[in-house]
């Protein structure tokens, strides 16, 4: 089953929102980069999911949570109040997409992005290059295995 990785500001949604909000789903909803939502296209229920805190004064990978609807038009391109609202898109051909996520686990501890860039074997990992700013990846099963083996 595939593996992915989203980076987020825990001011906008953090690992601690996916825990409080037990039995209920959270919309990943909002990005606009092209590769990403190719990404979110290619997720699926089931699919496990590593939340990676950015911008914030702890960075690092905070917990797992999982796909439990896939790729749908995000509704947030539509909204003129929103943020994320896109005049180019309509209900018709949406240019955005959306994926529903649940919470999983948080991590005993916080994986340090200084702590990843320094494990053999992930620097494959898009999260790991520079210039990288991607906020939604895939993750290989071997990396995925180097990252939780500690935690």
């Amino acid at each position: 089953m595939p593996k992915w990785l989203v980076k987020t500001e825990p001011s906008e949604c953090s690992i601690d929102d996916f825990a409080n909000a037990t039995g209920q789903t959270i919309p990943w909803d909002g990005v606009r980069n092209y590769q990403a939502r190719n990404f979110l296209r290619q997720m699926g229920v089931g699919d496990q999911v590593l939340v990676y805190h950015s911008s914030c004064k702890h960075i690092g990978i905070a917990g797992i949570v999982k796909v439990v609807e896939s790729a749908y038009a995000d509704p947030t391109q539509f909204d003129p109040e929103s943020p994320h609202y896109d005049p180019r898109s309509t209900p018709d051909q949406p240019r955005w997409q959306a994926v529903d996520m649940a919470f999983v686990s948080k991590l005993p501890r916080l994986l340090a992005l200084d702590t990843l860039k320094s494990r053999p074997g992930l620097d494959g990992l898009p999260l790991v290059k520079k210039g990288n700013r991607l906020s939604v990846m895939p993750v290989t099963e071997d990396q995925w295995a180097i990252l939780l083996a500690d935690n």
